[in-house]
């Protein structure tokens, strides 16, 4: 397996010679770390960029531990994490029942690379400057993920570490925060996830440009099975799916695996839509059958229980309900069905038009009083919509907005 965008050593091939180092086990200092001794063979053997010693100028600054090798230190952390080796006794030693998979490439790269949300201590020696991203590196770096996943094709790392600070942040109370400290925090996590998709790049799961990034064909693969996204050649729906009797019309075209659960079809809907699931919903087929979330009351089917495929195909319609108040009617329709494509990302939205009413507005009638209300400054209520949408101006709101991109970025966030 090569290494990828970088001239660094390959880390499956490092992991390999570690383990093959380690044979029947190492003795460990009392702290649980490998000894400078061992530390320093390590470091040639694996090829690690660690430096031992490091002069600058006429000065030698001798290193006193192997916690000071952040290259090798996270070989070895990795290494455990994948549980092919571990600490006993005062030693390191192979875990006998996982070596299998140093013969089976394929798995231990699926194996190193599932662990990796695991790393930050690794990643991230304790005496750097705590990001949000390494308070939160298994959110953020799945986030980071996800980011690539939506795209086919390289992704501005700006885009990438904006979604990563958004979520990461968003747990901590910032706003007493100075203008200089929100700065440095940002500057901080963009340096962390730039440090973990660089790691990435040796493992050939993230190709890593200047300013971009994106998704290896293995990585994508990974993702998409990860996901329970179809295999390609299995059969996939294009669904169109429009909100009725809404003007401007409001629209999107959507590709899904067939044999996606209706359950999961409704998270698709509503991202794709731009619904916020506040509310119950509904299936009925043409032949008056409804399905929807258990519940006695409704005596409707559980759609937990059955697949897209089983109740519809091509040129079948399909009534999508979603709040019973309002009574937002949805026409879905399969248009046709074609096989899935090997790195084409599923769910994906491929069409649409027409921002999603919002929430609690009242339905159809109540949906075309707002957008009426907001065209003129002079109405009485013109300044309590404004309130209630949470807007400074009546232009912020264009009921004729829609934004692929957005949509499948939050379709490829749905797992």
């Amino acid at each position: 397996m090569r290494a990828a965008a970088t001239d660094k050593p390959d880390l499956v091939g490092q992991v390999h010679a570690l383990v093959e180092w380690v044979g029947g086990g190492r003795k460990l200092t009392q702290a649980g770390r490998i000894t400078l001794a061992d530390a320093r063979v390590l470091v040639t053997l694996l090829g690690t960029d660690d430096e031992i010693d490091p002069a600058i100028g006429d000065r030698v600054f001798k290193t006193k531990s192997s916690e000071d090798l952040g290259e090798l230190n996270l070989v070895v952390a990795w290494t455990k994490a994948a549980r092919l080796l571990r600490v006993a006794s005062g030693k390191l030693l192979p875990v006998k029942k996982n070596l299998a998979l140093l013969d089976q490439p394929a798995q231990l790269w699926s194996a190193l690379f599932g662990c990796f949300d695991s790393l930050s201590a690794a990643l991230y020696p304790s005496q750097w400057f705590e990001s949000p991203l390494k308070l939160e590196f298994p959110t953020g770096i799945e986030i980071a993920l996800l980011a690539l996943y939506a795209e086919t094709g390289p992704v501005p790392l700006s885009d990438v570490g904006e979604a990563v600070w958004q979520t990461t942040s968003a747990p901590y109370d910032l706003r007493g925060a100075t203008d200089q400290q929100l700065s440095n925090l940002r500057r901080s996590s963009d340096r962390d996830l730039r440090r973990a998709l660089g790691v990435l790049a040796r493992l050939d799961a993230v190709r890593l440009g200047e300013d971009t990034a994106e998704l290896t064909e293995r990585g994508r693969r990974e993702l998409a099975r990860r996901r329970g996204a179809p295999e390609p050649g299995e059969p996939v729906y294009q669904v169109r799916l429009t909100l009725a009797e809404v003007e401007p019309p409001v629209w999107r075209t959507v590709l899904v695996p067939a044999a996606i659960r209706l359950d999961r079809l409704h998270h698709v809907l509503q991202d794709a839509m731009g619904w916020t699931n506040s509310h119950l919903h509904a299936f009925t087929t043409g032949d008056g059958t409804t399905y929807s979330p258990a519940d006695p009351e409704l005596e409707h089917q559980d759609e937990r229980k059955v697949t897209l495929a089983q109740i519809a195909g091509p040129g079948d319609r399909i009534d999508y309900w979603y709040d019973f108040g309002d009574d937002w009617h949805h026409d879905l329709v399969i248009e046709t069905e074609t096989p899935a494509a090997d790195g084409t990302v599923y769910p994906r939205c491929v069409a649409g038009a027409g921002a999603c009413p919002p929430e609690d507005c009242g339905g159809v009638w109540g949906y075309a009083d707002l957008c009426k209300i907001l065209t003129e400054p002079d109405h009485e209520e013109h300044d309590d919509m404004l309130t209630w949408l949470g807007l400074d101006d009546a232009a912020e709101f264009d009921p004729a907005r829609f934004d692929a991109a957005a949509v499948n970025r939050s379709l490829a966030a749905r797992s």
